[in-house]
């Protein structure tokens, strides 16, 4: 037998309402008083009900869904980051369908099916756009921000840290403590990120009189890092290394201590670039630059209702800068 679906108005003759005072109670952002929530989600409990998002979606034209595109969860920046994100979402009222790409592959089916899903706005969370998919998107009306990768297109929303400035704050760090060979495993060459962090890095070493020895890509990868560490000290023999993000930076320190049998910092300085959690672990007490993930996440998720509620409104870039947090990965001064 079939069970017949409890429906908006056995809820509103039960509460003794109109239906319309049982949908704006089920509606994110409606005005309704507290006296009439409370009666009507009385009567839904007392019934069972439960509102059909999609069908309401059919009339509103919102589906309160949100499209999160990511490529890669083994950074620990982004489980933590995406968690925040998703709740800040839900706060105001959104779910959120999480999508997995790769990073370098080709995004279009991946769109294709967050297009399909009836999304309100799309979320790329360390991936790039293509210019055209930017366009399918901003044709579909569906407004993206860019959360912790920038792109040249002026159509596209994005926050990111101050990835320029921090690589400048390394190179200071470096040049006080009197580094004289210093090297870069850097972040993906491919990714705005991570050539930001590099020219931030090389700009503050150039000012400083210091010359920055040797750049590899490090991918964002961690066996790429400890290939790029074995490299290095076989090679160029520095005497410190900013790496590009805190994953590539355990890498790194990994391989100086376990493998090649050097000293960390007395031999060789490490700074990586996020401050997840696991760089304040004293197997790591790496030296980092932080990510303020809480103030990137508002400043996305406003971004994101701004460009929903107004859609003509111009797209904004957003730098949120962070510190350098000092640890034992580094010493105040060069030792003899």
């Amino acid at each position: 037998m079939s069970v017949r679906r409890v429906t908006s108005q056995d809820v509103a003759e039960h509460a003794g309402v109109s239906q319309s005072a049982v949908s704006r109670v089920f509606t994110p952002g409606a005005s309704v008083s507290k006296k009439m929530e409370a009666r009507v989600r009385a009567s839904a409990e007392a019934l069972g009900y439960r509102p059909n998002v999609l069908a309401r979606s059919l009339i509103t034209g919102r589906s309160r869904i949100i499209g999160l595109v990511v490529a890669y969860l083994d950074n620990q920046f982004y489980p933590e980051a995406l968690e925040r994100l998703s709740r800040a979402l839900q706060a105001e009222g959104y779910h959120v369908l999480v999508f997995m790409s790769r990073e370098g592959e080709d995004l279009d089916e991946v769109i294709q099916e967050i297009l399909d899903y009836q999304v309100d706005g799309i979320v790329a969370a360390s991936v790039s756009m293509s210019d055209e998919l930017a366009r399918r998107c901003r044709a579909a009306g569906k407004p993206v921000v860019l959360f912790n990768r920038g792109q040249e297109d002026a159509g596209l929303a994005q926050v990111t840290s101050a990835n320029r400035a921090g690589g400048r704050k390394v190179a200071a760090h470096f040049v006080a403590a009197g580094h004289k060979r210093i090297a870069h495993i850097s972040g993906w060459a491919g990714s705005m990120t991570g050539r930001d962090r590099a020219a931030g890095f090389a700009e503050g070493l150039k000012a400083a009189g210091v010359p920055l020895l040797e750049i590899v890509d490090g991918e964002y990868r961690w066996e790429r890092a400890a290939e790029a560490a074995r490299w290095l000290m076989a090679e160029i023999k520095p005497d410190a290394i900013f790496v590009g993000n805190d994953v590539m930076a355990f890498s790194v320190m990994d391989t100086l201590r376990f493998e090649l049998g050097l000293r960390v910092p007395q031999d060789v300085a490490v700074v990586g670039y996020d401050d997840v959690a696991m760089a304040a672990w004293p197997a790591y007490d790496l030296t980092t630059v932080r990510q303020p993930a809480d103030r990137m996440v508002r400043a996305t998720v406003e971004l994101l209702l701004e460009r929903i509620e107004t859609p003509s409104a111009a797209p904004r870039r957003i730098e949120i800068d962070g510190p350098l947090v000092r640890r034992g990965s580094t010493s105040a001064e060069v030792k003899a």
